[in-house]
This record gives structure tokens, C-alpha cells and sequence, in this order.
């Protein structure tokens, strides 16, 4: 007689101890472009830097403290910060968008590292929009919220690895090819995980499908068609922020 025994789910209320390691991989990513520079005294960011870090910083610690506490099942606290992502979301968004703006030329000729930037910037927006929508709209569900929340914190490591790879690997290309292959690496692993999952298995699918259509775009050189570069014009030329 055979007994069939249901898949045990993925547990997520320990990945706020890994997030520990995506702290790790920022502070290693950004800490000589911008955590160094408090200690030297080079430190002349725009207000704009700021904004990003700050609403960032908040986020990851989020993404932390979050799953420790329905470890430690402190649901009450736990679904009160969770309403305050509802705030904290939209100034992340707003970071990014004058992030990128003030790093555009106002007035002038746009490059290719302008291109490349504001589509990047698109790229993690609309990650991290599908990502937290999918955290909302299935706050009841725990096995999908989890995933989404899980997303919004992926979205961090494309950013952050690149700058680390460009420090140890001269050409742009590799560093861009390794960053992407570990991006990858990171969500198929997850879905090799959770491989036995009876369901909420088609969040990191259609994360990775999402990340393998932008970063083909950039490979195929479509930020080049005079759609994009329009786009990236119009947008320059909002009064947005100041140089």
C-alpha cells in the first residue's frame, strides 16, 4: 500500500537572514562610489543619491526584519510594517525617477551609457512594480505574498554586482555577462527549489522571463531604434530635478 505524501512548501521565514548576504553585496558594490566617500570626505552626492539610498536601505531592512518576526510570530508587528511599505513603495519609485533624471543632460546630446541608464532603471522599476503588486495582491496567500516580497529584493542584486564585477573585471562585456549569468543563476535556482511546489510556482518563472526579455533588448541593441532614444529625450526634458 502506497502513501502518498504532500510536497512540503518553501519556507520563506528565513530569508530574512539571507538578506543579509544582499546587505553584504551592496555595501561591496557600492562602497567605493559611495559609503567610502562619507569616511574620506569626498562625500558630494545630490540630494537625489541620497533620496535612493535612504528609501533602499529602508526597503532591505524590510525585507529582514519582515520575515524574522513571523519566525518569531510577532504577526502584529509584522502586518504593521507591512502597511507602511504601502508608503514606503511609491518613494522608491519616486527615487528612481529622479535618480535617473538628474544623471540625464537636461539640454545636449544623449549617449549610449544615457540609453543604457534610464532603460536599466525602467528594467527594475517594473520588476519591482510586478514583484510588490504580486506581494499585495496576495497578502492572504503566504506562499505567493512571500514570493513577491522575495522579488523586490532580487531586483537589488543586478545593480550592485555590476558595480562589484566592473572592479575585478576589466571589460565592461564580461562584467555585464557574469552579472546577468548570476542574476539567472540566483532565480533558476529558486525555481529548482521549489521544483516539488504544488502551486505559487510562476512567480520566479515569470520574473526570469521578464529579465531575460530586457536584457535581450540590450543585447539586440533595441535601445538604439528612435523609439527609445525619443522616449529617453522627452523624459530629459521634464522639469523633474536640477543639475
Amino acid at each position: 500500500m502506497s502513501i502518498k505524501t504532500k510536497a512540503a512548501k518553501l519556507r520563506f521565514d528565513l530569508s530574512g537572514y539571507y538578506f543579509f548576504g544582499l546587505v553584504l553585496l551592496v555595501l561591496l558594490g557600492f562602497w567605493p562610489s559611495y559609503f567610502a566617500k562619507f569616511f574620506n570626505g569626498t562625500a558630494d552626492f545630490s540630494f537625489y543619491f541620497h533620496f535612493h539610498a535612504g528609501v533602499l536601505i529602508l526597503w532591505m531592512s524590510l525585507l529582514i526584519i519582515q520575515p524574522i518576526l513571523i519566525r518569531k510570530k510577532r504577526l502584529d508587528i509584522h502586518r504593521l510594517l507591512g502597511k507602511g511599505s504601502y508608503l514606503l513603495i511609491p518613494f522608491i519609485f519616486i527615487s528612481i525617477i529622479l535618480l535617473t533624471h538628474s544623471r540625464l543632460p537636461h539640454q545636449g546630446q544623449l549617449t549610449d551609457d544615457h540609453l543604457v541608464g534610464t532603460f536599466n532603471s525602467v528594467k527594475d522599476l517594473v520588476i519591482l512594480a510586478v514583484a510588490f503588486f504580486i506581494a499585495i495582491k496576495y497578502v492572504k496567500d503566504y506562499q505567493l505574498h512571500a514570493r513577491g516580497m522575495i522579488v523586490t529584493g532580487l531586483a537589488f542584486i543586478e545593480p550592485a554586482f555590476i558595480r562589484f564585477t566592473l572592479r575585478v573585471i576589466s571589460d565592461p562585456m564580461m562584467a555585464y555577462v557574469a552579472t546577468i549569468l548570476t542574476v539567472y543563476a540566483v532565480i533558476i535556482y529558486l525555481i529548482y527549489l521549489e521544483r516539488k511546489q504544488a502551486s505559487a510556482r510562476w512567480v520566479f518563472p515569470l520574473v526570469l522571463a521578464l529579465y531575460v526579455i530586457a536584457h535581450g533588448m540590450v543585447i539586440f541593441d533595441i535601445l538604439y531604434y528612435p523609439f527609445w532614444c525619443n522616449f529617453v529625450t522627452w523624459f530629459a526634458g521634464l522639469p523633474l530635478t536640477i543639475n
